[in-house]
């Protein structure tokens, strides 16, 4: 092959790769979660939404979709529709249903997703170890994610100073009800303020503590009359009673 034609050959060659490297960078990309665009789209909306209903006022909610079981072999479906499984909350790591309803074979499958909630919350300053009474110096307010953990996430210094460090926390890490060593509001056998509130009205008596009052877990009380009751310890010597 003479020199001219070797140097044709190679800017030809050059020529094809330079057309398929833009045909490839200018192809649409597959969503990660395998969906189509029209249906991911769906879900996603519907997330928000979802979520939105039951968090109202949260400044901002980021949705990430994973992706259905590689091993699931579907047939196909004409129409799938997406839904929030009943009892399903949008918090956190999530799923979002998707049915065929138009197709040869009716399917069922559920979609992973995770949701993010934002919004300002109590969170370490530096590292603090568990059995630490916390001071205002050791927390300070910054956006968190919400919906990352199950427990609340406290917003306000006087929610958490005073109090003890259950568990450990991270720098920047947000503060939760979980973080924090439960406090006994009583003890057993000692006499109760018992109140139960309702629309307009408001009860208040005495009963005897028959366990002691922890923050969080439900305690049984005795009345004069004998009548044992459940209630709520919610500070010194103070029951709430459910309606």
């Amino acid at each position: 092959m003479s020199t001219l034609s070797a140097l044709v050959c190679r800017a030809a060659l050059a020529m094809l790769v330079a057309v398929s490297a833009r045909a490839q960078s200018t192809a649409p990309a597959e969503p990660p979660s395998g969906l189509d665009t029209g249906l991911e789209q769906q879900v996603r909306q519907l997330a928000l939404t979802g979520t939105a209903t039951h968090t109202p006022g949260a400044p901002r909610v980021d949705v990430s979709i994973g992706q259905l079981d590689p091993r699931l072999r579907l047939a196909p479906c004409q129409h799938v529709e997406p839904y929030v499984p009943d009892g399903m909350r949008l918090w956190g790591k999530s799923r979002i249903g998707l049915r065929c309803t138009q197709g040869p074979s009716k399917w069922n499958v559920y979609l992973p997703i995770t949701v993010r909630v934002f919004g300002t919350a109590l969170v370490a300053t530096g590292g603090i170890a568990a059995g630490t009474v916390l001071s205002a110096t050791d927390l300070t307010q910054a956006e968190v994610d919400l919906a990352e953990d199950s427990s609340v996430p406290l917003a306000n210094a006087d929610q958490a100073v005073g109090r003890t460090l259950a568990r450990g926390l991270k720098p920047g890490q947000s503060l939760r009800q979980s973080h924090l060593k439960a406090r006994q509001w009583f003890a057993a056998g000692e006499t109760v303020t018992v109140l139960a509130q309702g629309d307009g009205f408001s009860v208040a008596g005495e009963a005897q503590a028959l366990n002691p009052g922890i923050e969080g877990q439900l305690v049984r009380l005795r009345t004069e009359s004998g009548r044992v009751l459940t209630g709520m310890p919610v500070g010194e010597r103070r029951v709430e009673m459910p309606l």
